[in-house]
């Protein structure tokens, strides 16, 4: 042991209890470190304990889904272990399972190893050091108890020599009281013996002074000096030892660092070895079955109807599909061009993912696989619908062997209608908030969502030449279908789903019907009747034509005929004036909410000969080159003819504002003023 430069003797005399509280503490520090690697200790045999579980608990998954994992879960060939073992799958799993078994007891080894080799060599450690130190402190105390007696022995002579030279005093005054005594010889021989041992006395003093002086300067230069030392070299010794085992302590888990180091490297290794290639071609080899391609569908008659398997090409039938085919074209036409968008997107995303792949400090790669799979959903699916209505165009040209019409195929857009409107093609009402109806925005012909490829495609592209009264035709679907197109082209224009260009229209489109309160029971007395009763709730399919019969559905569905009085109409779809009627869907006055077919017979008689002035009840914003606006208040000046002014549409009148521009606008939006001579 390699002695300080500086001892405690010399540069701290007389501290041996500081010095001695210095071993006690750096004792309790040693204490406290062993505890650390008792508990370590402890815990590593936990941890060990809690992987063997999760080992034994893998291994019994691994057992059960193993199989399937590598075979599926029906395999057409006989297999065993050694068949599961060829997958580098598996063999990566019983790595990853066979490290954790032997981690779990390089964790064991390395608890044993701490519990022997550190703590129980820091708790013999603690005990020798304990033991040296109380010696020193018993030591101590002796060297004490020999300065103490020592210096004792010489407050003692000091008391005896004082005692001495007292009881001498008293001697010398007894001899002068007794100098003419008989007893002066005595006196005399007293004081002399006296004397002699006040000497003695002093002499004894002297040299208990001298041993007291030579013990203090060897207590303090010798005794203490070598008793500090020797508690420095116990501590040099201490912590020497202390160390070491440190040392050991940290080469025990070094080792068993590279032991886990090792166990990681093997299941690495086995990482690298997956090959999917070769795991896939044996689970091909384990599950290769004959397949036959499912038949091809073929056209299934109905038990109650004989009809056979060709397309039907007459008339009515010609006109449904010539639109369909026309409507399919466009579809496909909108479609191409995002189909080719995504094979390029997932085309570009393949190649990011390639340069992703290999510099992974370009980006996350994962992301962008979510990217590129997306965009190949989207493109399957867009390849889905190209297919489909292909495969209707292929259909419907066969079927109709060149005759696809005029191909002037109207341009319809949803609408809403707030006022019963005639459609167009099967002469009943279209009434609703929910865009149960149709208009075409470029001749303004109004029909139901289900009539739309019923009506030829014949569009004239103009709206004056629709206004017959057979067509009975509404100029406020139009009007409506442009102001909602017009607000919704403002905002982002969504990019198609797939799904909507396959959606097939052979399917009655869902719409939204009046609701209507039965006031009455009604048994019917025809096929084509329908039953009701009294407080229940029907919709109302077609109104009354005049016959006294609505067509109303019942809540399943069942649809018939019943008295038209013996329904009321629901609140929120009867028929209300309100603040800014929709244009065109009343001849005359804004002030009646009702179309002409529902106008009094009044107002119906007021169109006079001659030219009259109107006024503004309502402001309108001509939405078209043909059409005026309406300022309220602002007078507007009919024009005359059989097809001029009030004539000019149902719904519609023509005139010439102040400025002296000529157009039509919504009749139910001015008020009649004066008749001009």
């Amino acid at each position: 042991m390699e002695p300080s430069v500086f001892t405690y003797g010399e540069k701290l005399p007389d501290q041996v209890d500081r010095i001695a509280r210095l071993s006690e503490t750096q004792l309790d520090l040693l204490s406290d470190i062993r505890e650390i690697y008792r508990d370590r200790a402890a815990l590593e045999r936990e941890y060990a304990a809690k992987l063997q579980v999760l080992a034994k608990k893998t291994l019994e998954k691994k057992s059960k889904k193993v199989a399937s994992a590598v075979l599926g879960d029906e395999p057409t060939k006989d297999w065993n272990e050694d068949t599961l073992n060829q997958s580098t799958l598996v063999n990566m799993y019983n790595k990853i399972i066979g490290s954790t078994v032997n981690i779990a007891q390089d964790h064991i080894n390395l608890s044993d190893s701490l519990s022997t080799q550190v703590v129980d060599v820091l708790k013999a450690l603690e005990t020798k050091y304990e033991d040296n130190g109380k010696k020193q402190a018993q030591f101590y105390q002796k060297l004490l108890a020999d300065r103490d007696r020592v210096y004792n022995e010489r407050l003692k002579s000091k008391q005896k020599y004082d005692e001495e030279c007292e009881e001498l005093e008293t001697y010398r005054q007894k001899q002068d009281r007794a100098q003419d005594d008989k007893h002066a010889d005595r006196a005399a021989k007293q004081y002399e013996q006296q004397q002699t041992d006040v000497m003695n006395a002093k002499n004894v003093f002297l040299i208990a002074t001298r041993v007291a002086n030579k013990t203090k300067t060897r207590f303090y230069t010798e005794d203490l000096v070598t008793l500090e030392n020797q508690y420095q070299h116990l501590q040099t010794h201490f912590i020497a030892k202390f160390s070491s085992t440190l040392h050991h302590a940290q080469a025990l888990q070094l080792t068993h660092q590279d032991a886990l180091k090792n166990h990681i490297s093997s299941v690495e290794m086995s990482l690298n070895e997956i090959d999917t290639k070769k795991d896939q071609e044996l689970f091909i080899e384990h599950n290769v079955r004959p397949f036959t391609s499912p038949s091809d569908w073929m056209f299934e008659p109905c038990t109650s109807h004989y009809d056979t398997g060709e397309m039907s090409v007459e008339p009515t039938a010609k006109i449904y599909l010539q639109n369909k085919l026309s409507k399919c074209r466009s579809k496909l036409q909108d479609l191409l061009p995002l189909l080719d968008a995504k094979r390029n997107e997932a085309t570009q995303l393949s190649k990011v993912i390639t340069a992703y792949t290999q510099n992974q400090s370009l980006g996350k790669v994962d992301e962008v696989i979510e990217d590129y799979l997306d965009a190949q959903h989207q493109a399957s699916l867009y390849e889905n619908s190209k297919t489909i209505l292909e495969a209707e165009i292929d259909t419907i040209t066969t079927a109709l062997a060149g005759d696809e019409g005029s191909q002037s195929p109207h341009s319809f857009k949803s609408s809403s209608f707030t006022i019963p409107t005639e459609c167009g093609y099967c002469g009943s009402s279209i009434w609703g908030l929910s865009k149960q109806g149709k208009t075409c925005k470029l001749c303004g012909l109004s029909v139901h969502s289900k009539c739309e490829l019923k009506v030829p495609a014949e569009c004239t592209g103009s709206r004056g030449s629709r206004h017959k009264a057979s067509d009975s035709l509404s100029r406020t679907a139009s009007i409506l279908s442009r102001t909602t197109s017009k607000a919704s082209s403002v905002a982002a224009t969504p990019i198609p789903t797939p799904s909507s260009f396959a959606q097939t229209d052979l399917q009655t489109p869902h719409e939204e019907y009046p609701k209507a309160r039965v006031m009455f029971d009604f048994t019917p007395t025809s096929p084509f009747e329908l039953a009701i009763r009294e407080g229940t709730t029907v919709h109302v399919l077609e109104e009354d034509d005049g016959s006294g019969w609505v067509k109303v559905a019942d809540r399943v569905g069942e649809k018939g005929l019943v008295p038209a009085t013996y329904i009321e109409l629901s609140d929120s779809h009867a028929i209300t004036p309100i603040e800014a009627p929709a244009p065109g869907h009343a001849q005359g006055s804004g002030k009646f909410g009702t179309s002409a077919n529902h106008c009094p017979k009044f107002f119906r008689s007021y169109r006079l000969s001659g030219r009259h002035k109107v006024r503004g009840i309502y402001e309108y914003q001509a939405q078209g080159p043909d059409e005026l606006n309406i300022q309220k208040g602002g007078s507007i000046e009919l024009t005359s003819g059989p097809t001029g002014g009030e004539y000019y549409a149902d719904g519609w009148w023509e005139g010439i504002n102040a400025n002296g521009q000529k157009g039509i606008f919504p009749s139910n939006y001015v008020e009649l003023m004066s008749t001009i001579p």
